[in-house]
């Protein structure tokens, strides 16, 4: 699913996947929460209101009414400092 970075509220990516009629919302404390069932017209109003309208759209019209099960954005940032660390690590030097 393609996520699209946002600033609403306490919103920080949003993304659709309209075969899955599934929703997913990121928050800027890391969390996530996938949402099944959402039809594209709520995806569609979800997606198109405006920054200063997002989060409060959200509140009413997704997290007041449909299920969502919760999980985390991305990958861990312990994860991701060691990737990082690995690939720019100095190579052994040799005796």
């Amino acid at each position: 699913m393609e996520m699209r970075r946002i600033n609403a509220g306490k919103l920080r990516a949003i993304g659709y996947d309209a075969k899955e009629r599934t929703l997913r919302v990121e928050f800027d404390d890391g969390n996530a929460i996938d949402y099944a069932g959402v039809g594209n017209e709520t995806w569609r109003r979800f997606s198109t209101a405006s920054s200063s309208a997002m989060w409060s759209f959200y509140r009413d019209n997704i997290e007041e009414e449909f299920h969502g099960k919760r999980g985390r954005a991305g990958t861990s940032s312990a994860s991701s400092r060691a990737a990082l660390e690995d690939l720019f690590k100095a190579p052994d030097a040799e005796t």
